[in-house]
């Protein structure tokens, strides 16, 4: 596993969750990135890290690891409300997306309730 890079770095990968229900940053989620090795059909995991207190997680991935092709960002949505006594439906929520232009910043929200969740590309 790689540690997430430091927040000065300019990752041309973000995302930030909120917490719709309560209308606050999802702060101290567990997440993971891993990127699909095509010629064998497997994930493999880029980096691990959690939101800060704005519910971001900077520094995702660094210019150069930031390939074409397809991602994964696994957010532990049941760890994050369990931690706030609550329970959820989703145990986690996987976003799967391609990659094709490198040179582009990509910004992908998640936003979570309990009972249901919902993303977008951003920029």
């Amino acid at each position: 596993m790689t540690a997430m890079s430091s927040a000065s770095d300019i990752s041309p990968l973000s995302t930030h969750v909120l917490n719709t229900g309560d209308g606050l940053p999802a702060q101290r989620m567990t997440l993971s990135l891993h990127r699909l090795e095509p010629r064998i059909t497997v994930w493999s995991l880029v980096t691990v890290g959690s939101t800060n207190e704005d519910g971001r997680c900077p520094g995702l991935i660094s210019r150069d690891a930031f390939t074409p092709g397809m991602y994964k960002m696994r957010f532990e949505t049941q760890q994050y409300w369990e931690s706030l006594g609550q329970s959820s439906f989703y145990p986690y929520v996987e976003i799967i997306f391609t990659i094709s232009d490198v040179d582009q910043k990509l910004h992908v929200p998640l936003l979570i309730s309990r009972f249901s969740y919902s993303t977008y590309r951003g920029s």
